[in-house]
């Protein structure tokens, strides 16, 4: 544990928000239910190939609830961070993101493992791509991070490209990690990111606005 970090792990900072030029960061809180309920449900089918699990949840307000609160106790104990992408001048939900200390035991290094996803309507406009750089940075600057990385299944190229845009290195290829629906078994793809890696690191312009 680095001699900066508190003793004990619910006392680690973290932070409310990151603001970029457009997209918001965030925790979710029980007043988000329904917009998160919406979003799954407008792509459980786009979701089903790649998160089979989530494309399977969020059925009702009450499940979508409880996955809140699920996921709000392991942000107050520093778990996993799971968290809403919002576009800050409609206050639109996005998407989700998900932050979590690299097992097995990532807090140590630290390193840290990135995920994300776009809801149907709003692919193709740079959000995620945005979000990544706001959070990569956070986790750089802030938690002074070792090692970021992305793990894509090898067939979802739209999140390998964001990951490659933002400079993230390709290391490697699992093969035959998990099965699809149908029995087919799927690879994926590891990029990851260190400091003495050249990226494309927040401009001017998508410096986050950290509360």
């Amino acid at each position: 544990m680095p001699d900066n970090q508190p003793p004990y792990m619910t006392l680690r900072p973290i932070f409310e928000e990151l603001r970029g030029p457009r997209v918001l960061l965030r925790p979710y809180t029980l007043a988000d239910a329904q917009a998160r309920h919406t979003a799954n449900a407008e792509s459980r089918d786009h979701l089903r190939p790649w998160e089979p699990e989530q494309a399977a949840a969020f059925h009702t307000l009450d499940e979508t609830r409880d996955w809140i609160l699920r996921v709000s106790a392991d942000w107050l104990l520093r778990k996993r961070f799971s968290m809403g992408m919002w576009q800050i001048e409609t206050q639109r939900d996005l998407g989700g993101f998900g932050l979590h200390p690299r097992e097995p035991d990532g807090w140590s290094i630290p390193a840290f493992s990135i995920g994300y996803w776009v809801r149907v309507s709003e692919q193709g406009h740079g959000y995620v791509t945005e979000a990544v750089r706001l959070l990569t940075t956070y986790v750089f600057d802030v938690l002074h991070a070792q090692r970021v990385e992305i793990i894509c299944d090898a067939r979802n190229t739209r999140s390998m490209r964001v990951a490659e845009r933002v400079g993230f290195v390709q290391e490697g290829r699992l093969r035959n990690v998990w099965r699809y629906a149908d029995g087919t078994l799927a690879d994926e793809v590891i990029y990851a990111l260190t400091p003495t890696d050249t990226w494309t690191y927040s401009c001017k312009a998508d410096e986050p606005s950290i509360k």
